[in-house]
């Protein structure tokens, strides 16, 4: 090297090594679709906004009234002042459970058929029914549960579901009477076997219910099921597992969140059931804990009901009311959702 470039490069001053930025440039149908997301993100947050501001200002006077004892209060006198929804919110949390209970192995087990058993065009035909099931509306479904159970029962021409389901029920009360809420007892703690001790009874509201809700719970598990990676089950037969075994440690480890998930926005949905639950249960003010005696009652049957003859302080009642279990339901949805995306791609799957 010269001595002129040796000082020539040396004087060059040296330039600073900073990261280059890339700005991007989104297309036009990008920057649409994306105020369009935002727009409608938006609106659903704030319709759900405007719901519970709305419920909250029209309960305000009942609450007012009833203070926390709104929710302890067992007996419904809003003309009194003496009115709260412990024993209504007792029912719903009752009916919910038994429709867990009544949906959750049907879900189960038909999400298992959809994603490992069939294939080809039948389980095309069978996930699109079942998506389809999960839109009818829920009176149709209440009518069609009543009509399936009394056709299990082997019964083809009847006068009303409850005369069917009721020797099952008086089964159930006699043989499993050791379980304190299968009791079917009066005040005095004497044994009851009429049939009028058996119907419309938070167990039977809770089957038609449970009903409703396989459809929901069987979508978002079956989806769940069918992101097992195809890596890890076919690791699992080739390892000589069967295929139970294979869906024991691979595909029900994976989808343990879809399951939690899908059970929870099942029991939301049927907290809030009205119609099917309104046409079935006789409306009792008192915590019934024996769930198979005729008697109870849930927080929508309770509006549905008192709603056309309430006057505007009861309407207010029924407000708050329905303001709890907007409260209750919004809890169990956000729940479930999050449980469904912090699942993970075979972070849970069984060695």
């Amino acid at each position: 090297m010269s001595a002129r470039s040796y000082l020539v490069e040396k004087s060059a001053p040296a330039v600073p090594l900073t990261p280059r930025t890339l700005a991007p440039r989104p297309s036009l149908a990008d920057s649409v679709f994306r105020r369009t997301a935002f727009a409608a993100g938006g609106i659903t947050v704030a319709v759900m906004l405007a719901v519970g501001v709305f419920l909250s200002l029209r309960a305000a006077d009942a609450l007012e009234v009833a203070g926390l004892g709104f929710l302890t209060e067992q007996r419904w006198s809003p003309e009194t002042g003496e009115f709260g929804i412990a024993a209504v919110l007792f029912g719903t949390f009752t009916i919910g459970l038994v429709a867990l209970a009544t949906a959750f192995p049907l879900a189960i087990g038909t999400a298992l058929l959809l994603s490992e058993v069939v294939r080809g065009r039948v389980r095309s035909l069978l996930v699109s029914l079942v998506d389809l099931m999960a839109a009818v509306p829920s009176i149709v479904f209440g009518l069609w549960g009543v009509k399936a159970l009394v056709d299990v029962l082997g019964i083809d021409t009847v006068p009303s579901f409850q005369e069917n389901v009721i020797p099952v029920v008086r089964w159930i009360s006699i043989y499993f009477s050791w379980i304190p809420v299968f009791r079917v007892t009066a005040d005095d703690g004497t044994p009851l076997t009429g049939d009028s001790d058996f119907t419309s009874s938070a167990f039977i509201a809770g089957i038609v219910v449970g009903l409703m809700i396989v459809p929901t719970m069987t979508s978002v598990m079956r989806e769940a099921f069918s992101q097992a990676p195809v890596g890890e089950r076919e690791g699992a037969l080739a390892l000589g597992a069967t295929r139970w075994g294979m869906i024991r440690t691979v595909v029900l480890p994976f989808g343990r969140g879809g399951v939690i998930g899908g059970t929870m926005l099942g029991l939301g949905r049927a907290l809030g059931e009205t119609i099917a639950v309104y046409m079935i249960i006789s409306p009792i003010f008192t915590i019934n804990w024996q769930v198979l005696k005729s008697g109870t009652n849930s927080v929508s049957a309770l509006i549905a009901l008192r709603y056309g003859e309430a006057s505007d302080f009861a309407l207010s009642a029924l407000m708050a009311a329905g303001l709890v279990l907007f409260l209750v339901t919004l809890v169990i949805n956000f729940t479930a959702s999050s449980i469904v995306a912090r699942s993970r791609s075979g972070a849970q799957s069984e060695g």
